[in-house]
């Protein structure tokens, strides 16, 4: 087993070295993660939830963002309505609520957040900067207007299929408009 969360870890780490270069992300942007730890494991999602999978997932992309001083939000699955984990630095003035995600509540990669982050709390939504979709967790509902997506090197992290976006502000104007190439 250790050889293979060795590559999911590797795995891990590079998507999220790739979504940062691709996406042009920097200090202060937030990235949602949301992550199936038993697709990861080749199982059907919320399944076979694994801690030490997500462990193995978390740290790959944790150790990244936070070389770059990027912020991670953790997606939760389904049973705490797909809520955010995140660093209160991150959101000062959020309206936060009152969860602690669980293995099977909430998901073993938000758990592993949780327990990791040094002041976590929980948000029911958030406009993150740009993502990764690890085994079709759906992060779109968290992503900012207008999602644009990235293809990455690699499209899968273990056994689950790997999907990344990014965002743009939205195109205003017309004909007349003219717009800032530093921003598409």
């Amino acid at each position: 087993m250790s050889h293979l969360i060795d590559q999911i870890y590797n795995e891990a780490r590079q998507a999220t070295e790739e979504l940062c270069e691709k996406a042009n992300l920097r200090a202060g942007h937030i990235v949602i993660i949301g992550c199936s730890s038993s697709e990861v494991i080749g199982q059907q999602i919320g399944t076979h939830s694994s801690l030490e999978t997500a462990e193995a997932v978390f740290n790959g992309i944790y150790s990244t963002l936070s070389s770059k001083n990027i912020y991670l939000a953790a997606q939760c699955c389904e049973h705490l309505n797909r809520a955010i984990i995140i660093e209160r630095e991150a959101v000062p003035f959020a309206d936060i609520v009152n969860v602690i995600p669980q293995p099977k509540a909430g998901g073993s990669f938000a758990t592993t957040a949780y327990h990791t982050f040094k002041n976590p709390v929980a948000l029911e939504e958030i406009h993150a900067d740009a993502g990764l979709d690890i085994g079709g967790t759906l992060i779109g509902m968290h992503l900012k207007k207008v999602a644009v997506p990235l293809r990455l090197s690699i499209s899968h992290i273990g056994n689950a299929n790997l999907l990344a976006a990014r965002t743009r502000p939205k195109f205003i104007g017309g004909i007349r408009a003219g717009y800032d190439e530093h921003l598409l």
